[in-house]
């Protein structure tokens, strides 16, 4: 785009080069940046809305002065036009910015100096030239002319969508995934992006079709925006919904006719894009498949016999007390017995419990019988829990499963299942219907399994209410385990996550100043009623008080959680000013919001079966490359490599939310709670936060909000299909 701006009144019109890029907000594209115009040796502040611009682009800016109280004068533009770099200055800085991988500010200048103004003819149509200069061979210029072309499809691609509000990551993803086609599947076919990639939605998919033409009726939108009310409502935790209610909310959600909801729904059922159960619900066809194998396959364990090998359970009980140096409680004794004599069984029950204590005898007894035991869970840090307190190796499920990404599936599946008498999944309530499917594939009938899990703490993040739904089927033995015996010197957190539970709604013993912590105590509420009396007392505790008064990991040992990720005391602030406060490493990779650094604390925030990381995974930036804009993650068992597009994966992990820590234990837990997080401030989301800490925890916030919490009893009314399978 070379033509000049239109200036509106009182604007002026500049030119220049764009110099380095201060701060980038790759939500909406808002841009600080130092300029160098071509009437001014010095340089400018500009700020602005630009998507995809990098250092050394030559730009034209609309715009208008101003002054910033702090910072100066800016120009602050209205509208730009973007051009690639055609002087020999603005050469040198773009490709010196890391935008090509390969390709840093030592080999720009070797580039550069040697082709000239040429530099980037050179690259995009004669690349093989490249190797003329020292230190680059044929590997290296066909990897970097790779590089500069998938920059330049992604470059068309962010100049058709500026104005919908797609981010760079997401446009890399749309080229990775159809390469040279990208621009004309986005014109042609807008909402398969929305069902082929992951992060982008029906919404951004919408705008761009309804503003290029398509109709708000047309089949194409509706179809569409069908399956997207379906996914989100499996979002909210849903396996289906039932067809009426579905109808009106699609029209509402859509702006459409029922009429047309309707008579588009049923040729998708006729297709088979969704699937009626009983002819009122609703599901897409991996949720009713998951449901499907989730009934057969506990029905199948029910049904066969057990291949443990016998056990005087009396006598297995005794023998596992002595060993244990332990006398179990009545209930305690039943749910081992349950164990060895159920096919399936379920053991739920908060802290303190007891439900360690009976898995470590099952696995003890069933050892010494040399039976084949299976331990794992849905996290890394619950399965390390897991197998520290039975003294046998457990995993994750995802891990146990083994999946395959050439073939494109898990690999432990019904025809090669586990070879095991006994398999015992903690966590349980963390199950979806998906996971919990692939895991009863794996089973053989002859096995047993035990699901222990906490009833009371977060429903899964994926779609069902596999647990609840399985207990209140009725058809498997439940022991609920109600009697507390660890309470580990009259431990304050079980009383506190208890209270909690029970809907009291007395404030807990609050304190006013960092100074008043009491180190006899583990549970403390540091009064705090503005968001940034909030984050500067959470720093504080982080940077000063914990380090002194604690010997631990802060990487492991160590964690903030807060409900909202908004705000001042949200999670995506908290994160910046700690790692602010905390890395003292200088530069980083500039990704979105996030500017990761080497010794960053980061969480994997999908699955990614192809390296083997998978949603909730906490790891520590061990190694990064600037230059080819990638990283390594040190992982509790392993450390994987990311290139550019996999960066997007990971966000900071110095604070994460409630759900994201659920599965997870750490010594020290760090709870933001305000007024502000009204939205979220529900009684199990406050008691899954207070059960994740084993030695101390501290809520720093207000008093108010605490009460709002424990008021909040939400049910967990989520529409499934299991427990009628079952039954």
């Amino acid at each position: 785009m070379t033509n000049n701006l239109k200036l509106q009144n009182g604007e002026d019109l500049l030119k220049g080069v764009l110099e380095k890029i201060i701060f980038y907000n790759e939500e909406n594209h808002y841009c600080i940046g130092e300029f160098k115009s071509e009437n001014n040796p010095e340089s400018i502040t500009i700020t602005g809305n630009i998507p995809g611009v990098q250092c050394g682009e030559t730009l034209q800016l609309a715009g208008i002065w101003g002054r910033h109280p702090q910072h100066g004068e800016q120009f602050k533009f209205r509208d730009y036009r973007s051009t690639l770099p055609a002087s020999v200055y603005g050469i040198r800085k773009y490709l010196g910015s890391g935008l090509v991988p390969g390709i840093g500010k030592i080999y720009a200048n070797k580039i550069v100096d040697y082709f000239g103004k040429e530099t980037l003819q050179v690259i995009s149509s004669d690349s093989g030239r490249l190797s003329e200069i020292q230190g680059i061979g044929k590997q290296r210029a066909q990897s970097i002319k790779k590089a500069w072309e998938e920059q330049q499809n992604v470059r068309d691609v962010m100049m058709f969508l500026q104005t919908y509000g797609v981010s760079t990551n997401q446009c890399l993803r749309i080229v990775k995934t159809y390469g040279n086609n990208a621009k004309e599947i986005l014109q042609t076919h807008p909402y398969k992006i929305a069902r082929e990639i992951k992060g982008i939605g029906f919404k951004t998919a919408d705008q761009i079709a309804i503003n290029i033409g398509f109709a708000n009726n047309s089949p194409e939108r509706i179809d569409a925006g069908i399956l997207y009310s379906l996914e989100t409502l499996e979002e909210e935790g849903h396996s289906g919904y039932p067809i009426v209610k579905f109808k009106s909310y699609a029209t509402e959600l859509l702006n459409s006719d029922i009429t047309i909801i309707s008579d588009r729904l049923n040729i998708l059922i006729d297709d088979k894009n969704i699937k009626l159960r009983n002819s009122d619900f609703l599901q897409l066809p991996a949720s009713e498949y998951a449901e499907n194998k989730i009934s057969q396959g506990i029905l199948n364990l029910l049904q066969q016999k057990s291949s443990l090998p016998d056990i005087k359970i009396t006598a297995a009980i005794d023998w596992a007390q002595k060993r244990n140096s332990n006398t179990f409680a009545e209930k305690q004794a039943s749910a081992i017995e349950s164990c060895l004599t159920n096919k399936i069984s379920i053991i739920t029950g908060g802290p303190g419990t007891g439900k360690t204590t009976i898995l470590k005898a099952v696995v003890d007894i069933l050892n010494a019988k040399k039976a084949k035991i299976v331990l794992a869970s849905p996290t890394g840090r619950a399965a390390k829990r897991l197998s520290d307190a039975t003294g046998h190796p457990a995993q994750t499920i995802h891990r146990l499963l083994k999946y395959d990404p050439i073939v494109g599936k898990f690999t432990v599946n019904e025809t090669n299942p586990f070879k095991c008498n006994m398999i015992i999944i903690d966590e349980a309530s963390m199950l979806d219907i998906k996971l919990a499917a692939a895991l009863l594939r794996a089973i053989p009938n002859s096995a047993h399994l035990t699901l222990v899990g906490d009833i009371n703490q977060l429903p899964s993040v994926g779609p069902g209410n596999v647990l609840k739904d399985i207990i209140e089927s009725k058809k498997v033995k439940v022991i609920e385990l109600i009697k507390i015996f660890r309470q580990e010197n009259e431990s304050s957190i079980i009383s506190a996550a208890y209270s909690v539970l029970s809907g009291n709604t007395k404030q807990p013993t609050t304190i006013s100043n960092i100074s008043d912590i009491d180190r006899n105590n583990d549970f403390h509420f540091i009064a705090k009623t503005t968001p940034e009396e909030c984050l500067i007392t959470i720093v504080e505790l982080c940077q000063n008080y914990i380090p002194k008064n604690f010997s631990i990991d802060p990487i492991l040992d160590l964690q903030i959680i807060s409900p909202m990720h908004k705000g001042v005391a949200g999670i995506s602030n908290i994160n910046r000013e700690l790692q602010s406060a905390s890395n003292l490493e200088k530069s980083g990779i500039l990704m979105g919001t996030n500017n990761f650094k080497k010794n960053d604390k980061v969480i994997q925030t999908r699955n990614n079966y192809n390296k083997n990381v998978f949603n909730g995974d906490l790891g520590k930036i061990s190694k990064l490359d600037r230059e080819n804009k990638s990283l390594s993650v040190e992982f509790e068992n392993d450390t994987v490599d990311y290139e550019r597009i996999d960066i997007t994966d990971l966000q900071l992990a110095y604070a994460i939310s409630v759900h994201k820590s659920q599965g997870s234990e750490f010594q020290i837990i760090i709870i933001a709670l305000l007024k502000q997080h009204y939205m979220m401030l529900q009684q199990n989301l406050l008691y899954t936060a207070i059960t994740r800490g084993s030695k101390q925890v501290f809520i720093v916030g207000d008093p108010a909000a605490y009460y709002m919490a424990v008021k909040n009893k939400v049910s967990s009314n989520r529409y499934t299909s299991l427990r009628e399978l079952l039954s």
